[in-house]
């Protein structure tokens, strides 16, 4: 019987992740107390021999007996059996605004600030974080991305790293963007801006497309950006990153960053040791001021 520990942050997604999980043939139990979970498991072993998967969900509700579950899977695993562990979390900025949006209330907020209260649930669930085998950011995941992650993981066996990459193009006149890890600055490039017949197109057209890379100095930066990456990344992951926010901006974030950004990405795309995403912040902006 394979096992999975599903716990994290409140707020984080573990009610979305056990649906999801249930979707995909696990028998889900939410909220479990923990001196229960060896029960559990002997109860499905004699009583439902066709259940192969099993997901369980801990959180801080559980009280100090959150303390227990390590030896419980300790000692699972020196049975034989498959057990993992999955940590959902978020950004504290966006489990508040989370929790501001849905009015509910943090279960260690009592009559604490819910910043509070988070605060002490990252403490209280320091060590999970530590022993987790796969730990999710949902901060900036869509739903459909949060269900990918999980089919790779529990369903398609990819080996999975704990890491998911975006790249982000923006516009420097509207901000960096406070999530940026790196930031790439790609105003040393031609303008098409400054193309009467290019100005109202986007990085996503051929005609952009073609102008900025026919720029040797285009080349020159994507060949050494895919090379920062590649000896970058594998050292994230091994010092536990599991959030990387690549920026590449220019003037408007609408033709030359939006070009670079989508080259970055395929060129990254044919790795699967770690999740991908694009997102144009501000590529249609000039276009709504216009109106």
């Amino acid at each position: 019987m394979r096992l999975v520990i599903v716990t994290g942050m409140s707020g984080a997604g573990k009610s979305t992740t056990m649906k999801m999980l249930e979707d995909m043939g696990f028998f889900c139990v939410d909220n479990l107390p923990v001196p229960l979970l060896p029960n559990l498991v002997d109860f499905s072993n004699e009583f439902y021999q066709n259940v192969e998967k099993v997901a369980v969900g801990v959180d801080v509700r559980s009280g100090k007996a959150i303390a227990d579950l390590m030896p419980v899977a300790k000692a699972f695993r020196e049975q034989g059996g498959d057990l993992s562990i999955l940590f959902l979390d978020a950004s504290d900025e966006v489990l508040v605004k989370r929790y501001k949006e849905t009015r509910r209330n943090h279960p260690l907020a009592m009559n604490e600030r819910v910043e509070m209260a988070i605060a002490e649930e990252r403490s209280q669930l320091r060590m999970l974080r530590e022993q987790a085998d796969y730990i999710i950011d949902t901060s900036h995941l869509l739903t459909r991305e949060l269900k990918t992650e999980l089919q790779n993981i529990f369903m398609n066996q990819e080996d999975y790293k704990n890491l998911y990459v975006t790249i982000l193009s923006f516009g420097f006149k509207y901000g960096i963007p406070s999530d940026s890890d790196m930031v790439m600055d790609v105003r040393f490039l031609p303008n098409p801006y400054y193309v009467e017949e290019l100005r109202p197109k986007t990085g996503n057209d051929k005609e952009i497309r073609d102008y900025v890379l026919g720029c040797e100095e285009a080349q020159v930066f994507l060949d050494k950006m895919e090379d920062l990456i590649d000896f970058l990344i594998p050292n994230y992951i091994s010092e536990g990153k599991n959030q990387l926010v690549i920026s590449i901006g220019c003037t408007g974030g609408k033709h030359r960053s939006v070009t670079l950004a989508n080259e970055i990405y395929k060129r990254l795309s044919e790795n699967k040791t770690y999740g991908l995403k694009i997102e144009h912040r501000d590529i249609a902006k000039d276009a709504i001021r216009g109106k």
